[in-house]
């Protein structure tokens, strides 16, 4: 299986040249409910699913960014179907949100709709590679005195004790980024900072990033310029063409 490469195919036809245990990460959002046409291609959901955890090594992750549709005044939920699918064949899930800068869309019953899932699917009990992005400033920082909680287990309160508190703390699971990527001609482009911050967060350099959905080829683009190596699928030929464009100052190649 060669690798930085971009698979214009079906991505069950990609990973089933996969060996078992193959990808570190894969960052993909999935062509979901009727919200936008994807020139016409829908996806076999369970069957790829099930290929994801077999070619995801142990302690690998797959973000899976996805929304649901409002059809009739109620949404589909059929993210939430999903996620507990993923956990049904032995993904472990944690939930995010992309919180979207602008509102989007909405209704005159509800409140604006202003985001969509990151189900953080872990093959295991926990991701192998965890780098914490700390950019959320601390209200307090420094060295200070502070309380244990609780009482002694003779009812008295527990001593004080100095503690070293840095300036910047780690995230915190909603994330905010601006909507789409430019005009690149798919319609669905998601923000390049979120797939580099998943990246960043979840594989180490030289580890092997997959998207299943390429699309306009921003997982790669990203996994590139961290110094991670990649694989795309693209089923469609015009979105292929849309990589290519995408990453013309890096090295791509596309394999029909």
């Amino acid at each position: 299986m060669e690798v930085n490469k971009i698979y214009n195919e079906n991505c069950l036809d990609t990973m089933a040249k996969m060996p078992d245990c193959f990808v570190d990460l894969t960052v993909t959002s999935p062509p979901y409910d009727n919200l936008r046409d994807y020139n016409g291609y829908s996806f076999q959901f369970e069957e790829i699913a099930k290929e994801l955890y077999r070619v995801t090594k142990q302690g690998g992750v797959v973000v899976w960014v996805v929304g649901d549709e409002t059809k009739n005044g109620c949404e589909s939920l059929t993210s939430f179907r999903q996620a507990i699918y993923f956990k049904e064949i032995g993904f472990s899930v944690e939930t995010m949100i992309y919180e979207k800068a602008q509102s989007c869309f909405g209704s005159n019953t509800y409140y604006l709709q202003s985001f969509e899932f990151m189900f953080v699917l872990v093959k295991g009990k926990k991701p192998k590679s965890i780098n914490h992005i700390r950019d959320r400033k601390n209200i307090r920082n420094g060295v200070e005195s502070m309380g244990k909680s609780g009482l002694k287990k003779d009812g008295t309160k527990a001593e004080r004790h100095r503690k070293g508190m840095s300036e910047y703390g780690k995230r915190k699971n909603i994330w905010k980024y601006g909507v789409g990527g430019g005009n690149t001609g798919h319609p669905a482009v998601f923000p390049e900072m979120l797939a580099n911050d998943h990246i960043i967060s979840w594989s180490n350099e030289n580890d092997l990033i997959y998207d299943c959905f390429a699309g306009s080829g921003t997982t790669l683009k990203m996994a590139q310029l961290n110094n991670r190596n990649y694989i795309g699928s693209e089923i469609s030929v015009e979105y292929c063409e849309i990589i290519t464009t995408n990453l013309k100052n890096l090295k791509c190649s596309i394999v029909a």
